[in-house]
C-alpha cells in the first residue's frame, strides 16, 4: 500500500482514468461492430463518418494507438465501399 499522499492520489487518478478509458474503448468496439453489421450503404456511410471521428479522437487521446485507429478506419472504409447501393 502507498505511504505518501501523492502516491495515494496517483492510485485514485489512475483508477479513474482506467475506468474512463475502458468505457471509451468498449463504446468504440460496439460502434465498430454495429457498422460492420450494416448492409445499407447510405446508413453505413453516415455511421462511418461518426465512427471515424471517434477513432481519431481516441487515438489523439492515446486510448488506442494511432496505428490501430488507421487500421480500423481502413477496414471499415473497405466494408462501406463493398456494400451495394440498395
Amino acid at each position: 500500500m502507498a505511504n505518501h499522499k501523492s502516491a495515494i492520489k496517483r492510485i485514485r487518478q489512475s483508477e479513474a482514468r482506467k475506468l474512463r478509458n475502458r468505457y471509451y474503448a468498449k463504446t468504440m468496439r460496439n460502434a465498430v461492430r454495429k457498422l460492420r453489421a450494416m448492409t445499407d450503404k447510405e446508413g453505413a456511410a453516415e455511421a462511418f463518418n461518426k465512427v471515424s471521428a471517434m477513432l481519431d479522437k481516441l487515438a489523439q487521446r492515446s486510448i488506442i494507438s494511432k496505428n490501430k485507429a488507421a487500421n480500423l478506419k481502413s477496414k471499415l472504409a473497405q466494408h462501406v465501399n463493398k456494400l451495394n447501393a440498395a
